[in-house]
């Protein structure tokens, strides 16, 4: 399997996700895919920095170009995201299929439009659009900032942005 762990997390790379996470799926490298990170040549290297592992830090085209190689790869990447946005591209417009079919929602922030979830867990209504999508597709989708703190599954809250 090449994609062991798939995470939204608005912070992306940090030492939860090298460390943590990493014990609970293990992982020779990260891919990002983030536009902004990608095309900005010090949030790039700040990434790239942080794990200790093998990370690429894409834009969308360029995960879509190389996608393929890192499902054949005999390594194990986690795939992640900022935004439920993106990753609803990836999974379900895309259709890519990564072998696994857990989807762990990370911190995203407190915003304005967003209801909060959880500590350091909110979502807007497009991005819970996007969590529906995903879960119709077949993913489990979890909200945990750290697996043993885990504040549920998708299906918990999803009442509260209009779905049955």
């Amino acid at each position: 399997m090449a994609i062991s762990f798939i995470r939204v997390d608005d912070r992306m790379i940090h030492g939860q996700t090298c460390t943590r996470w990493a014990l609970e799926y293990p992982c020779d490298g990260l891919v990002a895919v983030n536009d902004l990170a990608a095309t900005n040549p010090t949030l790039k290297a700040a990434y790239k920095n942080a794990s200790g592992k093998k990370t690429f830090v894409w834009t969308y085209d360029e995960w879509k170009e190389k996608s393929g190689k890192v499902l054949t790869s005999k390594d194990n990447y986690f795939l992640i995201t900022k935004e439920p946005l993106l990753m609803a591209k990836i999974l379900v417009e895309d259709k890519f299929v990564p072998g696994i079919k857990e989807v762990v929602i990370g911190p995203c922030n407190d915003r304005d439009g967003a209801v909060k979830l959880g500590n350091n867990q909110s979502v807007t209504q497009a991005e819970a659009e996007a969590l529906e999508k995903i879960t119709q597709t077949g993913y489990n989708v979890e909200f945990a900032l750290v697996k043993d703190e885990a504040i549920g599954n998708w299906k918990k809250f999803r009442e509260k942005f209009g779905f049955k």
